[in-house]
């Protein structure tokens, strides 16, 4: 089974860039436009990693991530910010998060990134 992205925005053109971003580093993506509609419909039988906007409304990244690890969900997390909030990203990263990056986002920063989610998520 393939490592697929479940991208997490509530900026359709964001999520769209990210959506195209994976693909030409070849990876599977799902797009959600908010956190509720990707806890309706995950999978977490399938390998990948989520791609999560910090800032949403009703439920933010922090919070979605909060929800997956009370449910037992060890799904690596990589964070996007598009105001650096630094207190914010730390809380992210204490809980377990691969890494936040801030927005706009670079192919060549998003890989690395990538890559060792992927390989967290294969053990």
């Amino acid at each position: 089974m393939s490592f697929t992205t479940f991208l997490v925005d509530d900026d359709p053109g964001i999520l769209k860039a990210l959506a195209r971003l994976v693909r030409t580093a070849g990876y599977e993506s799902r797009c959600y436009s908010s956190s509720q509609e990707f806890l309706r419909d995950h999978d977490p039988s399938i390998p990948g990693c989520a791609i999560l906007d910090l800032r949403m409304p009703e439920l933010d990244g922090l919070e979605l991530q909060q929800r997956l690890a009370a449910a037992g969900v060890e799904r690596p997390i990589i964070f996007l910010t598009g105001d650096g909030n630094i207190p914010a990203s730390v809380q992210a990263m204490k809980a377990g998060a691969v890494d936040s990056l801030t927005k706009p986002l670079r192919r060549e920063v998003l890989l690395s990134p990538l890559s060792r989610a992927e390989e967290r998520d294969s053990k």
